[in-house]
């Protein structure tokens, strides 16, 4: 007997045991033909998570391999990540994550009824990654303290995470951050058939007191001040595909959804969903955690100089640098796609002014029914007035792209653009910070005189040596270069640049061809560029279907320019299109 089954588009997911009774002479019998599963279908038309190209379900629900963008705006980095939503027990995992948040939003779980509804679905499990109490999947360090754990940054993949969650009784694993949450969270997504991406956001504001502003504060010498706002240099999300019913969508489209917790004011939450066209259109009051969202890549950027902890001198007002980049990786490529334009209009245009007022009145209820005049009047009086009359310019741009154990070269480009000579002291520093916008150690300040001629254009060489920023570096590879006037002068400047320094390459190389079930090997090399010992040396080496388990190698310590080679040996246990991934870790990073 051939039995097939069509659960209807609108069946709950979940694991399903098929049951044959067979009477028979007045006699009742029994028997279990198996399990199956009912999971979201983006081929089915009829299904809320329908996606009708192609090319899009391979890359957003089949593709096990994803690219997490991080860095800089101006210096984008990539590393690969292993989803590996299709290994073994993967999707057991993802049903136990619905399971221990099923009281999220319902109370009681006994009826199953809202496991048929992505949107809850997908709550639930934003929900479950970082912000349940006692059984979140991953836990953020607090102060950036993850010695009790393992190190946010060290992870390749997704499996490993899930694993370690679901073997010891559903505890939290330590640690992670935004880009590990929103990847996990693509992983169970797209395990679960809902089609789903990670999205990186450039200069993300995290305020807790204005929705629309951000307030970072820098002293006398440059260094930045650790205030109650952040400017993350990226954050990471997740968006999904599906039809919101509750808004009355008759087709699928993009819905942000974020499992980070963020500080709001009133506490700590994950966010979504969000429809991403009512953040573009300013429609806060149509979706869930609107507000919040609009405000991430829409708010205004204030910087303050700090004199003797006491007065304040506004330094810039600028509404550029806040959600000016999102990305996520390209259908079939290994490029990166920029997705901007789906969350705002060009800047200064009319539709991204509309937006914007639409949305200013939604967020500060004084304004509900103030026009739009009104509205751009109270913007333009937070701008300083002096920023476009001081007549110098100013900027910072790279000489070089340093890696770890390279000197940083900067040019410093200065223009007068009046006709007189100009003569100011400007105060220079360098520091670590922290991909969340936390200031860490000052570790070079300098103080230059400069002199412009009427209309001169100079350009200064700067050089920070490793030898400066090596110590400080440490998991954080980004540091601030700040270069402000020294408020005796009576004219306020600043000038500011972000640097990444790009850790050294671990390079791969297959020796053999790899087959189904047949041994392969692969060699794996580094180099330390360092003028010293990296000591504590761990090589981790992961791949879905290639390692059931990642692989770690103690390599020790390697001297100075050492070249370290490593043969691994692997099976390949699945077909499909694998990376084999390898992470270098030590004292350094």
């Amino acid at each position: 007997i051939n039995v097939s089954v069509f659960p209807p588009s609108n069946a709950c997911i979940g694991r399903y045991i098929l049951n044959m009774q067979i009477t028979s002479c007045g006699h009742t019998y029994q028997r279990c033909l198996g399990d199956f599963y009912v999971l979201f279908n983006p081929w089915c038309a009829d299904d809320p998570v329908y996606m009708d190209s192609q090319a899009h379900r391979e890359e957003y629900v089949l593709n096990e391999h994803g690219l997490l963008y991080e860095g800089v705006h101006k210096h984008i980095t990539s590393r690969p990540w292993h989803y590996g939503q299709f290994e073994d027990g993967i999707l057991d995992i993802c049903l136990k994550i619905l399971d221990m948040g099923a009281s999220y939003h319902h109370g009681s779980d006994r009826d199953h009824c809202w496991r048929n509804d992505p949107v809850h679905v997908s709550m639930v499990v934003n929900h479950m990654i970082c912000s349940h109490t006692t059984n979140s999947i991953i836990k953020i360090p607090e102060n950036n303290d993850y010695l009790k754990g393992t190190k946010p940054f060290s992870w390749n993949g997704s499996v490993p995470i899930l694993q370690q969650w679901y073997n010891g009784r559903c505890r939290p694993v330590r640690y992670g951050y935004c880009g590990s949450l929103a990847s996990v969270m693509c992983t169970v997504m797209r395990c679960l058939g809902i089609p789903s991406r990670v999205v990186t956001n450039y200069c993300f504001p995290c305020s807790i007191e204005n929705p629309l502003g951000i307030n970072e504060i820098f002293d006398c010498t440059g260094r930045n001040l650790c205030g109650k706002d952040k400017l993350w240099r990226y954050h990471c999300w997740n968006e999904s595909w599906m039809a919101r019913r509750d808004l009355n969508q008759c087709c699928g489209d993009w819905q942000c959804l974020d499992p980070t917790p963020l500080e709001t004011g009133r506490g700590s939450a994950c966010s979504g969903p969000t429809w991403v066209r009512s953040i573009r259109e300013g429609e806060l009051d149509l979706d869930y955690d609107g507000h919040h969202m609009f405000s991430r890549v829409n708010s205004n950027y204030v910087g303050w100089l700090s004199q003797n902890n006491a007065k304040r001198t506004k330094l810039f007002c600028d509404a550029w640098p806040c959600g000016q980049h999102l990305i996520t990786k390209s259908v079939g490529s290994e490029q990166f796609e920029d997705i901007t334009g789906a969350y705002k209009y060009e800047l200064g245009s009319v539709k991204n002014k509309e937006a914007y007022y639409r949305a200013y009145r939604r967020i500060h209820p004084g304004y509900c029914n103030a026009s739009n005049c009104h509205i751009e009047r109270e913007l333009s009086s937070l701008k300083n007035p002096f920023l476009s009359d001081s007549g110098i310019n100013m900027r910072l741009k790279m000489a070089n792209c340093p890696m770890y154990g390279e000197d940083v070269q900067l040019h410093w480009l200065l223009e007068n653009l009046r006709n007189e000579n100009k003569t100011l002291k400007f105060n220079l520093c360098a520091q670590i910070i922290t991909y969340s916008g936390y200031p860490m150690d000052q570790f070079w300040k300098d103080s230059v005189n400069v002199t412009l001629g009427p209309r001169e254009v100079k350009k200064i060489p700067l050089c920070i040596s490793y030898s400066q920023y090596g110590p400080y570096l440490c998991d954080h590879n980004i540091m601030k270069v700040v270069v402000v006037s020294d408020p005796e002068c009576g004219e306020v400047l600043m000038v500011s640049r972000d640097i990444v320094i790009n850790r050294p390459p671990v390079i791969v190389k297959l020796l053999s061809q790899p087959r189904l079930k047949v041994p392969c090997t692969a060699e794996i090399s580094f180099c330390n560029p360092l003028q010293e010992d990296m000591k504590n040396c761990v090589m981790t080496l992961e791949g879905c279907g290639l390692f059931k388990e990642p692989m770690t190698i103690d390599l020790g310590t390697l001297a100075s320019n050492q070249q370290a080679r490593t043969i691994v040996e692997f099976t390949p246990y699945r077909l499909g299109s694998h990376r084999l991934l390898a992470n270098l870790g030590c004292h350094k990073f």
